[in-house]
């Protein structure tokens, strides 16, 4: 396992990073000493960075309980700000709502410090600074030691950059943004955004949440379950480009996975790609191409395929600015409307 400087953090980490939404045992493994072992051979392996959630059910608990022994070795992170009960302070960036978050997180992980914690989500109803100063306040006690932001669009990234310099706080030094061959929207700013400012790039989806396994075709019997929650697998446009991108797997001699993850950690702005297994079989299959480098050949043929910087579709999970949610946001007051 050849290891990557997160950012400027000094921090090495693998290229592949170990998700954990899988092993939460309402959504994905039901047995959590079988995600345990998952999570051990990861380790064993060679991966020692760790990534989970306060909103992922029961995975940081069970994170904690596979870490016994092995917390040192490890680069943890987890996650705040998406909702974690009705109660509507109980999610959000705000310092209130951090400050309570981040001792549930470490009692479920079983550990004093997490080495990177990120806010899942931007929250417009709190200020950058008010989200900063209380990162920061986490970093000067220990119970932190990097900080970083997910699925944030590039002008907020920029804002948040320029806030912690002008207030002299800690800064943003990661991104965690969704990025695969479908969905090459963040080359155009937010990878750009990201090598500015020195920061690691964490990205999650590299499958494209399941299309780029291979079992997602034309006329295939697709997982019906799934697609009721991830309309993407039933989306025509993104098998049309499965369909183009299987026969360029096959000319390169790789399974589909072994190119979904090869394209996503090649780009330089990408420190690491995040696995989602659910089971030693899926973990397996992973591992066995984390050496596959892309030739320039097989780089142009996928940029001819789905071209730089452009998304096939949106994801079901992306993070949408309030505007394009509410229609209100964009539209003046009906008699503000006519030209003076």
């Amino acid at each position: 396992m050849q290891y990557r400087t997160l950012g400027r953090t000094g921090i090495k980490v693998s290229p592949y990073a170990l998700g954990t939404l899988m092993f939460a045992t309402a959504v994905g493994n039901p047995d959590p000493d079988d995600s345990i072992r998952v999570i051990h051979k990861a380790l064993d392996a060679g991966i020692n960075f760790v990534d989970t959630a306060d909103a992922y059910g029961d995975s940081e608990e069970i994170v904690g309980r596979a870490l016994k022994g092995r917390r040192d070795t490890v680069v943890l992170t987890t996650k705040v700000s998406r909702p974690m009960g009705a109660d509507p302070n109980q999610q959000g960036a705000s310092r209130r709502w951090i400050m309570t978050a981040v001792e549930h997180s470490l009692r479920r992980l079983q550990t004093d410090h997490i080495d990177l914690y990120q806010i899942q989500r931007p929250d417009p109803d709190t200020d950058v600074e008010e989200t900063l100063s209380a990162l920061s306040d986490l970093i000067r006690s220990g119970k932190v030691r990097a900080i970083g932001s997910s699925t944030t669009p590039a002008s907020d990234i920029v804002e948040a950059q320029w806030v912690a310099e002008r207030r002299g706080l800690e800064r943003f030094r990661t991104e965690q943004p969704p990025y695969s061959i479908l969905n090459r929207g963040i080359e155009r700013e937010v990878l750009p955004a990201v090598q500015r400012y020195g920061m690691g790039a964490l990205v999650w989806g590299p499958l494209a949440q399941g299309m780029l396994t291979g079992r997602v075709r034309r006329g295939g019997r697709n997982d019906l379950r799934r697609a009721r929650f991830f309309k993407h697998l039933n989306d025509e446009r993104r098998i049309d480009v499965v369909e183009q991108l299987v026969p360029l797997a096959a000319e390169a001699g790789l399974p589909m996975t072994h190119l979904a993850m090869a394209f996503a950690i090649a780009h330089p702005g990408v420190t690491s790609a995040i696995l989602g297994p659910r089971t030693i079989g899926h973990l397996d299959d992973l591992l066995a191409g984390v050496d596959v480098a892309l030739t320039d050949e097989v780089l142009d043929r996928i940029d001819e395929i789905v071209p730089p910087g452009t998304d096939v579709t949106r994801l079901d999970q992306e993070h949408l600015p309030p505007p394009l949610l509410d229609p209100r946001l964009r539209r003046r007051p009906v008699g503000e409307r006519r030209a003076a």
